[in-house]
């Protein structure tokens, strides 16, 4: 006798990209308090059960939301990194968090982790460790051939670079076009 197929928790791929886009616009026109799993339902066209079976919560939803759009539109460099690259790489991140609906949901994100403990650790866990991972190796590997003179170690130089363009986000304030220069000058050192 053949194995038994499962078809209730297959994902039909249609069907979860639909979720995740209704998630993204409706986070958008009505923030966290107002997005809820009903909503993003209706809007993808799915039943909310099947939402439930694929995520249990709006919170996951939003974070395999954010890790998929960080991939493709904020990708960190993978080639020999050089100040020019991780200077337009900090540029991407302005545009992403400022510009981009993704950087709505990272933003989100960021502010419910200082009101809920568990979100805070799934974003962690999910999303912010993997990506600080992949930013380290970047400062890293420059540093290592040579691109870049850190006066501060990696973690601590990523804060520095990263965490002004957040709060700015984060307050709606304008982010100075040389905010960039100024920071990679500053704290990277001449190559």
């Amino acid at each position: 006798m053949p194995p038994r197929t499962r078809s209730g928790n297959r994902r039909d791929e249609t069907a979860r990209l639909d979720v995740l886009h209704a998630a993204d616009d409706l986070l958008v026109e009505h923030g966290f308090g107002g997005l809820t799993v009903e909503a993003i339902a209706k809007r993808a066209g799915v039943a909310k059960q099947t939402i439930y079976r694929w995520w249990p919560s709006k919170v996951d939803i939003l974070l395999d939301t954010l890790i998929e759009d960080t991939e493709k539109r904020l990708p960190i460099p993978t080639d020999p990194p050089t100040a020019d690259t991780i200077r337009e790489y900090l540029r991407a991140y302005a545009r992403f968090v400022t510009e981009d609906p993704a950087g709505k949901v990272l933003l989100t994100l960021i502010a419910e982790s200082q009101h809920n403990p568990a979100t805070a650790k799934t974003f962690h866990e999910r999303y912010l460790g993997p990506r600080r991972e992949q930013e380290r190796a970047m400062i890293t590997a420059a540093t290592d051939a040579g691109e870049i003179t850190p006066k501060l170690p990696p973690d601590a130089t990523l804060d520095v670079l990263l965490g002004p363009i957040v709060y700015c986000a984060l307050t709606n304030s304008p982010i100075p076009r040389t905010l960039a220069n100024t920071l990679i000058g500053e704290l990277l050192g001449p190559r």
